[in-house]
């Protein structure tokens, strides 16, 4: 066997070995961590050559698939409750559970230049759009809010997403004058890049911890430990935080 006959067998079987160690996972993420996910997903698959498929929706129905049998690896939840809930039944490995960022709730408008937090208290618009909170975290941090200014009389006016996607999107059309959002989907690299905005303060609603957990089926499965670990790397952490998110100290 000449030298380069054994060079290039040698690369033969590196490149064998890489393949062989990737695979293949499915992952289930909350529809506000679509942003950021989206490029941890990028730079994780060029870093390891894994695939990675994911399903956004609300929290609520991503935990009914899972039950369902939906076949994921890896679910991140916008709550802490039904990652917990996965752990009690025996459908999600314990000790695997660990928060990966902290929400911050927004009430948006599409429009510039507008004082949104003084409209909500006013009443001035015709519908208000939330998440349906019986799916979604955030929307039932939103409720929170509405109680705690008074404003639940206002229900008659309120449209409901069934994830916080279709919340954004219903305040983005234009079919709902005002909004609560996740920071996540007006923020880009540290700043609020669209209409006009009320962060709303922490004290009003509970803390929006968002869990991970490694899915039973997936409890032998390298390439699903491989992705939780990203989650927690300083690389992962720079786009949570970029995306409006703040860390669980």
């Amino acid at each position: 066997m000449t030298k380069w006959t054994k060079l290039l067998t040698t690369l033969i079987l590196a490149s064998t070995a890489t393949i062989s160690q990737a695979d293949e996972l499915m992952v289930a993420v909350a529809a506000n961590f679509t942003a950021p996910m989206k490029r941890i997903v990028e730079q994780y698959q060029q870093e390891t050559g894994d695939e990675v498929k994911v399903s956004f929706g609300s929290s609520g129905k991503l935990l009914a698939q899972i039950r369902n049998g939906a076949p994921f690896d890896i679910f991140l939840s916008a709550d802490q409750k039904k990652p917990i809930a996965l752990e009690e039944s025996g459908d999600a490995v314990s000790g695997s559970r660990f928060t990966y960022a902290k929400g911050t709730l927004v009430l948006w408008s599409a429009d510039n230049g507008v004082n949104v937090e003084e409209k909500l208290k006013q009443s001035d618009y015709s519908k208000l759009s939330l998440a349906n909170p019986r799916l979604a975290p955030y929307g039932e941090a939103a409720t929170e809010v509405m109680d705690k200014l008074g404003l639940n009389g206002s229900k008659g006016s309120w449209v409901m997403g069934e994830n916080i996607n279709q919340a954004w999107q219903y305040v983005a059309s234009g079919n709902a004058q005002l909004g609560f959002v996740a920071m996540s989907q007006i923020m880009q690299d540290g700043k609020i890049i669209s209409g006009s905005s009320w962060v709303v303060p922490e004290t009003m609603y509970s803390p929006i911890r968002q869990d991970a957990v490694l899915l039973k089926s997936a409890a032998d499965k390298p390439a699903a430990k491989r992705l939780l670990q990203y989650l927690r790397s300083e690389v992962a952490k720079q786009q949570i935080l970029a995306f409006g998110y703040s860390l669980d100290s």
